[in-house]
């Protein structure tokens, strides 16, 4: 996965509760068998009519919005079912970052094997960060993982917290995968001594 140490960029609100992971990926597109290309179905039901046209009173189809990399919520962000998809579709629709006053346990640690970071505020800083976006359009965030604080160029300023063993992986872009590699030697030797067949 992609390492993330600092990122500044656009902010998309979602003044919303309890957004579950079956509006964030809809099951119809969850038969897909890549890991990418799911950014266009990202809150598909909410940001497409039946016939397939843009709703304009959403969210993300404000053009405020385009091109936003960091998406602010509020309560219990990506509950419901377990789905993955969730966060391949967040990513690859291009949010490296979701601030949220909370996050479902699964949703929480599917971000951190796929490298979008979550990152939990206070209700008190969520709602500052809203109002900030709805005071001033083209409103930027930087979230410095390095020293686990966001911030904007105002005087904004919000530390977080984050488990050292989860922030080293964003920092470093290590996945499952990667971090099982970092011991390939020891597999390899292993496998060898033990008559195991490899690859």
């Amino acid at each position: 996965m992609n390492a993330f140490t600092k990122h500044s960029g656009l902010v998309a609100a979602m003044d919303r509760s309890n957004v579950d992971t079956d509006q964030i990926i809809p099951k119809q597109f969850l038969k897909r068998i890549e890991r990418t290309g799911f950014g266009e179905y990202l809150f598909y039901d909410w940001r497409f009519d039946e016939a397939g046209n843009t709703k304009t009173d959403f969210e993300l189809n404000q053009s405020r919005f385009q091109g936003a990399s960091i998406l602010v919520a509020r309560q219990n962000f990506g509950n419901g079912s377990s789905r993955e998809h969730a966060v391949w579709a967040l990513d690859d629709f291009g949010f490296r970052s979701v601030i949220a006053e909370s996050f479902a346990d699964i949703f929480y640690n599917n971000c951190s094997k796929n490298g979008v970071l979550p990152v939990r505020l206070t209700g008190d800083e969520v709602e500052q960060i809203h109002q900030n976006v709805a005071a001033n359009e083209g409103y930027q965030l930087t979230v410095d993982l390095e020293n686990n604080v966001v911030t904007d160029n105002d005087g904004f300023s919000a530390s977080f917290e984050i488990d050292e063993f989860r922030r080293n992986c964003f920092l470093n872009g290590l996945d499952h995968i990667a971090l099982t590699m970092q011991h390939l030697d020891a597999i390899e030797a292993y496998e060898k001594a033990n008559g195991v067949l490899s690859r």
